[in-house]
């Protein structure tokens, strides 16, 4: 049967939408739904796919790219540096030892040995959709099972770019079949440097090109030429990547990790998570329409027993681990059956190796559909360890492992940074309570970036910024936009999304106020420098500080605060005001951290040198 491309696309989307509520009703993932809906629609079943489903599967690569980029968007260095021991002991020591145990089984079975080692590559992941949504699913992303499944998949998604790099060094390519890429012209002696100068081409381009980019559509004010930029960064620079002979995949993780420092990181990932979503769903869905059950069905024996050694030896090696590093046993269970399958990425290598004719095509399809039934299998696993292995042990792993944070390390989200959020934000940082900042106009979020703060640009009132910025896990968020409207539209939404979280709103008046405490919001502050400042003096006690304290802490800080103003007021405005501004946030944190019962304002005299 032959369809255009927009009548596969469609059919593929049906699928998708028909089977996942089906799948999910009966608590299973998403993932399998959309796998499910492509072997029902594929060529083996309803047979409603043409010649078109290979332009799909080409096309919806693109999610897979899109994954790799938000991935490096999230490996912030000091988020990363914050979990390295459990990333790459914990993620590390798997993907070794199950690389190497199922490598050598399947060299004892006679297999080629660059088959054997792509195979082995490929079989040690596990699948990041699958097991995050069923740690989200279980409430228990925030326990040792989850913290531990998170290093691991982590390691594991880092650990896609080296394979990615590793693959074409094992191919061997029929002459015939190469094609010019850019890199072959440079001189013989670079060559073998190819995936170096890519790396380096690239955290050029981030540096120099990229943001100041996204800083110059920012300051247009469309949303939709964010969304435009956000597609043609991640399109581009895979693109460019692939014309230069090397890895898509590598040059869009890239790009994400050179652009998790930016103030677009919270942006770029609510514009691209859309596109990521559906097209990593119709990629799942032309994975299941592609599934060659002839082959199952030549040498079910193969498949099968292939299938029962990988979950085997993934258990094994999952258990072993986390025995090693001290998990209690329930919690190693979780993540032994969670991460015992093999992960979306597979599908990917597995062509990508086919390309490079390290893998025949009825060996791809075989290996394809060992990654499909394994994944299918995943939810069957998890209800053995639900019903059969859970209750043997007391269910304290909500309340005894879940993972605490210093009371002053609660996660805290401030909407709005103008004069008044930038007072309860200054007020709060400088007694080390760290919190993540969302405003929408860039010009001030560069030069706040540029003071010291940790601030990203992006539209609070669109959902997908607030999921970004961490509202799921956060304790508190802090409204502080100007707009009531815009206030009141995010309370809503957050109320409904993340009731977890407790809430602090600015109001411009009294019938403002009198909105918020209709809705149930009990901290409510009417504007001035005085309300801002006791709305930062609240916070700190919600995080754990004495009131006295957190008191006097605010009377300190309104009176120097008064005082730079004056200072400032006899700034000329040039480029010595940003300088003398970090200054004077230096010089007030020192004033702020002293052991004093008052503050003399003559302490900021002009004399004063900084």
């Amino acid at each position: 049967m032959e369809n255009s491309l927009a009548m596969t696309a469609l059919i593929f989307l049906g699928a998708a939408i028909i089977m996942v509520p089906l799948v999910r009703k009966l608590g299973l993932s998403s993932v399998i739904g959309f796998i499910l809906g492509g072997i029902i629609i594929g060529p083996f079943v309803l047979k409603l796919t043409g010649s078109g489903s290979e332009d799909i599967m080409n096309t919806t690569e693109f999610g897979v790219i899109m994954l790799l980029f938000l991935i490096g968007l999230e490996v912030e260095p000091k988020k990363f540096w914050g979990i390295r021991k459990k990333i790459f002991g914990m993620g590390l020591s798997q993907m070794l030892f199950t690389v190497t145990i199922l490598f050598l089984i399947f060299y004892i079975a006679k297999w080629r040995p660059d088959q054997a080692l792509v195979a082995a590559l490929c079989f040690a992941l596990s699948s990041t959709a699958i097991v995050l949504q069923t740690l989200k699913e279980k409430n228990v992303f925030r326990t040792e099972a989850g913290e531990s499944s998170f290093s691991i998949l982590l390691f594991q998604d880092i650990s896609v770019i080296p394979i990615l790099a590793l693959l074409p060094v094992l191919a061997s390519r029929p002459k015939d079949k190469e094609q010019m890429i850019l890199l072959q012209y440079l001189p013989d002696w670079l060559q073998p440097f190819s995936i170096i100068l890519g790396v380096l081409l690239l955290i050029f381009l981030g540096r120099y090109i990229f943001v100041p980019f996204l800083r110059y559509v920012s300051r247009s004010g469309m949303n939709e030429l964010l969304t435009a930029s956000s597609l043609f960064l991640v399109i581009g620079v895979s693109e460019l990547m692939n014309a230069a002979g090397l890895s898509p995949a590598l040059g869009a993780f890239i790009a994400g990790v050179m652009l998790a420092t930016s103030e677009f990181r919270h942006e770029l990932e609510s514009q691209i998570e859309p596109f990521k979503g559906l097209l990593l769903a119709v990629f799942f869905v032309s994975v299941g329409a592609t599934i060659n059950f002839f082959v199952i069905l030549e040498d079910p024996m193969f498949i099968f027993t292939t299938t029962i050694v990988v979950l085997v030896v993934k258990f094994g090696v999952l258990f072993g681990v986390g025995k090693f590093f001290k998990l209690k046993i329930d919690q190693n269970f979780m993540v032994a059956f969670a991460l015992s399958q093999i992960g979306e990425f597979a599908f990917v290598l597995i062509n990508y190796s086919t390309n490079l004719y390290l893998l025949d095509p009825k060996l791809n399809a075989q290996l394809l559909a060992i990654t499909a039934i394994t994944m299918c299998i995943t939810p069957i696993l998890l209800l053995i360890n639900d019903k059969l292995i859970e209750p043997r042990w007391p269910r304290t792993h909500h309340q005894n492992n879940e993972i605490t944070e210093p009371i002053k390390q609660q996660k805290i989200i401030i909407v709005g940074f103008g004069h008044f959020g930038s007072t309860v934000g200054r007020l709060l940082r400088v007694n080390g309570v760290k919190a993540t900042v969302l405003d929408n106009d860039p010009e001030r979020v560069n030069i706040l970036r540029s003071n010291g703060f940790k601030v990203y640009f992006g539209d609070a009132s669109k959902p997908g910024i607030l999921r970004s910025a961490g509202a799921e896990t956060a304790d508190l968020l802090i409204l502080c936009l100007d707009s009531p409207e815009k206030n009141k539209f995010i309370l809503e939404y957050a109320r409904e999304k993340f009731p977890q979280l407790q809430f602090f709103v600015r109001s411009k008046n009294r019938l403002d106020a009198y909105d918020f405490i209709n809705n149930g919001v009990d901290n409510i502050y009417r504007e001035t420098l005085g309300t801002a400042v006791n709305m930062a003096v609240d916070i700190l006690k919600a995080t754990g500080m004495r009131a006295y304290a957190a008191r006097r802490l605010g009377q300190r800080f309104m009176l120097i605060d008064k005082a730079v103003t004056r200072k400032l007021a006899k700034e000329e405005k040039s480029d010595k005001v940003t300088f003398t501004m970090k200054a004077y946030l230096e010089r007030e944190a020192e004033l702020l951290a002293q052991d004093s019962h008052s503050f003399d304002e003559s302490q900021w005299s002009e004399n004063e040198e900084f």
